[in-house]
């Protein structure tokens, strides 16, 4: 199955997504490798970082049309060690079943949103054994502006860190 095949439907988040996207998300931490985020994250803890947080910008969240089950969730933030008109993007799509072309579709909404906020730039920072979330920011048009190297994971094991931008307009 594929995005064209689920028929999404993209629209912002809500209070009442922050139990079935974290779980979402904690099932892919709970996989490993693909994220800075190492520890699951409580309801509560999700909707600091996703919901209402500080320096949030916008989170959309991708649902099948006919069930209105979320099959992803894509967040804008301000993150204050950027240029001013930059935000910092994140992405996570369910992992089982996958559905090819819902993190495509969420970008196409999100790149709307960014330039409806007057933003100049996206940033994307994606851990180095990360090959999927490397290719995905790749296809969506994000360049390597910078790498950080060698930050511990929480065993200690150092891992780059990618700084990929998308420059809007």
């Amino acid at each position: 199955m594929s995005a064209s095949d689920a028929k999404l439907r993209i629209r912002p988040a809500m209070a009442s997504d922050a139990a079935p996207l974290s779980a979402i998300l904690n099932a892919i931490i709970e996989i490993g490798g693909t994220t800075a985020f190492q520890i699951p994250l409580s309801t509560a803890k999700f909707g600091d970082y996703f919901l209402h947080g500080k320096g949030l910008l916008a989170c959309l969240v991708a649902e099948d049309w006919a069930t209105g089950a979320p099959l992803g969730f894509q967040s804008l933030s301000r993150d204050p060690d950027l240029p001013e008109g930059w935000a910092d993007i994140a992405t996570f799509t369910q992992r089982a079943p996958r559905i090819p072309g819902v993190g495509t579709a969420l970008f196409a909404q999100t790149r709307i949103k960014a330039s409806a906020l007057k933003l100049i730039a996206i940033s994307a920072v994606i851990r180095a054994d990360n090959r999927g979330g490397l290719a995905y920011y790749g296809k969506m048009g994000f360049e390597t502006y910078h790498i950080e190297e060698a930050i511990p994971l929480r065993d200690g094991t150092p891992v780059d860190r990618i700084c990929k931008r998308y420059l809007l307009g």
